[in-house]
């Protein structure tokens, strides 16, 4: 996973599922190419393999799952495998999302199992402390999104930059190889420039993009921000 990033999670809205859904994806993937920046996006599950299908393997572009469970493949009905995610076309996933939480030993055991069968993870946490916990687990990325700024317009690192600027000092201590991303109320190229210069190597954001009035104009100019 190359770094600098913007992430986008498209959650369950409606502005994101199916067709539309292709659309922003459609937007995503070349604006990647046309700036030569790396631009991941986590379809709703259900739109994983038409948008595989769609999009190509690119340098600068890559397909996440929003989320994966514990079990192997096999009689586990209505669970999500992180084999069958790959053998979708998906690159990796996020986990540990402030809306589908899992625990740190649960953390200890998917992670090993998604490095062994080349999964890339980008791993939520809430704040600082988690924030140290998981790095402990040597993830190749961490998102840190304060639950309370997520969906508020207001960016983490505008309303709590010390969070940022915490974060990435005591991840590095641990782990200078984990890529830290900055999510919770990213909203414009301001707030990807901001999480930038606090020393984040990207950004995570959901609503913004998804229900921008012009998404492309909004995902161009993060972009140049980078």
């Amino acid at each position: 996973m190359k770094t600098p990033i913007i992430a986008l999670n498209y959650k369950a809205y409606p502005e994101s599922a199916g067709l539309k859904g292709m659309h922003l994806s459609d937007i995503a993937y070349k604006l990647a190419s046309k700036h030569k920046k790396n631009v991941v996006v986590a379809p709703q599950f259900a739109d994983l393999g038409l948008t595989a299908g769609k999009f190509p393997p690119s340098p600068n572009f890559g397909i996440f799952s929003q989320h994966f469970d514990s079990n192997a493949q096999g009689a586990f009905t209505g669970t999500v495998p992180p084999e069958s995610l790959l053998q979708s076309g998906c690159a990796g996933s996020l986990l540990n999302h402030s809306e589908k939480k899992i625990n740190i030993a649960e953390l200890m055991n998917l992670m090993p199992h998604a490095r062994k069968i080349g999964m890339e993870l980008i791993v939520c946490a809430d704040d600082v402390h988690e924030a140290v916990a998981i790095a402990r687990l040597h993830p190749p990325c961490i998102a840190v999104e304060p639950p309370e700024l997520i969906g508020s317009g207001i960016s983490v690192s505008t309303a709590r930059p010390e969070i940022v600027s915490d974060s990435v000092r005591e991840i590095r201590k641990i782990d200078p190889n984990i890529k830290v991303l900055v999510g919770a109320g990213v909203s414009n190229a301001h707030d990807v420039k901001k999480s930038i210069e606090l020393g984040a190597q990207g950004v995570l954001l959901a609503s913004a993009f998804v229900k921008a009035k012009d998404p492309a104009k909004l995902l161009d100019e993060m972009l140049s921000a980078l």
